[in-house]
């Protein structure tokens, strides 16, 4: 199945694209691990079933120096034992905000105070963001049908320098 549209061909498409990837460089700018960054978009991409972005968090976790143990084991971070007890608070903060029709109460109050009591207001500001920016990602890619395969490190930079 091919993509069903090249969001840079068309100007205001192209446009709010680059804006986009630009205000998520600002995340790469806060204290969250890049690591822990990667591991929560790539769980928010698996369950949105965003192939393009799941080659994106997994290549860029990769390239970061994550364990492919780690990488592999975030679908089923729950039943594993190697993410840590902040990470555990990130990815129930990825899910819960990821599956918000899912359960009428959107994040839970014991999902909020494990992140509250990780993170301090500054990662928890950009952990909100993230998995809003995440989210919306995925619905992007999911509409015009990316694939995922395709995705090497710094395919985008050009798009920062615009």
């Amino acid at each position: 199945m091919e993509p069903r549209f090249n969001l840079f061909d068309s100007p205001t498409a192209a446009k709010v694209g680059k804006r986009f990837y630009r205000a998520s460089l600002v995340l790469e700018q806060s204290t969250l691990p890049k690591n822990l960054r990667e591991l929560v978009e790539l769980r928010a991409s698996q369950i949105n079933g965003c192939g393009f972005c799941v080659d994106v968090h997994t290549t860029e976790a990769a390239a970061a120096g994550e364990d492919a143990t780690r990488i592999n084991l975030v679908a089923a971070w729950r039943e594993s034992s190697v993410f840590t007890d902040a990470e555990r608070a990130a990815l129930a903060l990825a899910e819960e905000g990821t599956r918000l029709a899912d359960a009428h109460s959107g994040v839970s109050d014991e999902t909020w105070d494990a992140v509250r009591a990780h993170f301090d207001d500054d990662q928890v500001g950009a952990l909100v963001y993230l998995v809003a920016m995440i989210n919306a990602a995925n619905r992007i890619g999911v509409i015009v049908r990316n694939k995922g395969g395709s995705y090497r490190p710094g395919m985008f930079d050009a798009l920062a320098a615009d």
